[in-house]
C-alpha cells in the first residue's frame, strides 16, 4: 500500500534539547525509537556505499541520473537484536526514512550549497593573532554567523510546506560543527550532522534511494568543511581519549570507508598504514583520506600517534574492520 510510504498529514515539530544528563540516561536514549532510527541510518549509508569508490557514478531520487550505478528498489527487512536494536539494514519503510513521495528537486545540491556558504565563511573570518596557539577566537565570529542564518540555510533545503520543521531541524546543523565556548569538535558534533541528514530522512527531504549521494556527496563536503574548521581554527579534539582513541575529531568516515573497501581487490586493512598506498588512493575512499588527514596533522610514528589505527591495520578484512567499527561505535560513540 503506497500509503505507508507517504508521510504523515500533520507533524509536530518541537525544538530539541539536551536530555542525557547521566550514565542512566545512556539506558534511555539506546532502548528508544530515536536510537533504533539513527543506527538504523548509520547502516543503511554503510550497506549503500559497500564496495564503491567515491567517483561512483550513483543515482539521485527521481530528479535525474547522475550517473549509471545500479540502485536497489528494496533492501531486507531490519534483523532486531534482543534489545531492539536494528542489526541489519532497514527496510524503505522503516521509520527512519519517510520514503519516495515529496521530494524536493536538488536537495543533495542544495545541501552541498549550504556547505559551501559554510566554507565561504571561513574564508570571510580569517584567525585573529592571539598568544594562544589552539582554539582562536575567529571561531565564535564565524559560529555566531552560522547561529545567527542557520534557519534561513535550512530553509533552502527544506520545502515551504514543511517550513515548520525548519527551527526543529536547525538546532542539529548548529550542533554539527564543534562548541563555540571550548572551540572544540569531535565525534558527537559529527553525530549531529548524522542525525541532522536522518531528519531529513524522516521528514521526505532526502530518501532511500539518496544513500550513496548522502554520503559521497553531502557528507564528504561536510568533512571537507569540519577538516577546514580545526585546522583554521586549531579547534581541540571533544572528548578525545588521545592515543587510545580511534581519532581526535571523526568516526563515521572511518565505518562508512571501511565499508567502501570490502572485497577491494587489491587493497588490504595492512596497506592504510603503506604512505604509496594511502597517496595512490585517498581520493577514492574516505577511510584513506582520513588516514592522510591524520599523517598531515600529527607528527612521529604512526603506531604511536594512531594506536588503536595501527592495531586495526593487521585485522585480516574489510568486512571485519567494519564490522568492528559498528560495535565500537555503538559502544563509545552513540
Amino acid at each position: 500500500d503506497s500509503s505507508e510510504d507517504a508521510p504523515p498529514t500533520t507533524q509536530n515539530f518541537i525544538i530539541p534539547k539536551k536530555e542525557i544528563h547521566t550514565v542512566p540516561d545512556m539506558g534511555k536514549w539506546k532502548r528508544s525509537q530515536a536510537y533504533a532510527d539513527y543506527i538504523g541510518f548509520i547502516l543503511t549509508l554503510n550497506e549503500g556505499v559497500k564496495g564503491k569508490k567515491l567517483s561512483f557514478e550513483y543515482k539521485v531520487s527521481e530528479v535525474g541520473l547522475v550517473g549509471l550505478g545500479p540502485f536497489p528498489k528494496q533492501l531486507p527487512e531490519p534483523a532486531v537484536g534482543p534489545v531492539g536494536q536494528v542489526q541489519t539494514i532497514p527496510s524503505p519503510r522503516h521509520s527512519w526514512c519517510l520514503g519516495p513521495l515529496y521530494l524536493p528537486p536538488q536537495a543533495i545540491e542544495k545541501l552541498v550549497a549550504l556547505l559551501n556558504t559554510l566554507d565561504r565563511w571561513i574564508d570571510e573570518t580569517p584567525p585573529v593573532d592571539q598568544p594562544s596557539r589552539f582554539g582562536n577566537k575567529a571561531y565564535r565570529t564565524w559560529y555566531a554567523k552560522l547561529d545567527q542564518e542557520a534557519e534561513n540555510l535550512v530553509a533552502t533545503v527544506v520545502p515551504t510546506n514543511l517550513a515548520a520543521a525548519v527551527p526543529e531541524v536547525a538546532v542539529y546543523l548548529k550542533e554539527s560543527v564543534g562548541n563555540s565556548t571550548r572551540i572544540d569538535y569531535g565525534t558527537g558534533h559529527e553525530a549531529a550532522f548524522a542525525a541532522f541528514l536522518c531528519c531529513l530522512c524522516k521528514i521526505g527531504v532526502l530518501r532511500v534511494d539518496d544513500q550513496i549521494a548522502i554520503v559521497f556527496k553531502v557528507f564528504n563536503r561536510y568533512l571537507e568543511v569540519m577538516r577546514k574548521l580545526q585546522k583554521t581554527y586549531r579547534m581541540e579534539p571533544a572528548g578525545s581519549q588521545g592515543v587510545w582513541g580511534l581519532d581526535d575529531f571523526q568516526f563515521l568516515p572511518f565505518i562508512w570507508g571501511s565499508s567502501q573497501l570490502i572485497d577491494h581487490p587489491y587493497l588490504e586493512p595492512r596497506h592504510f598504514v603503506d604512505e604509496k598506498a594511502v597517496n595512490e588512493n585517498h581520493k577514492d575512499y574516505m577511510f584513506l583520506e582520513c588516514i592522510l588527514f591524520i599523517t598531515e596533522m600529527k607528527t612521529g610514528p604512526f603506531a604511536e600517534h594512531s594506536n588503536q589505527l595501527w592495531n586495526i591495520s593487521a585485522v585480516p578484512s574489510w568486512s571485519k574492520v567494519n564490522q568492528g567499527l559498528i560495535r565500537m561505535y555503538k559502544a563509545e560513540v552513540s
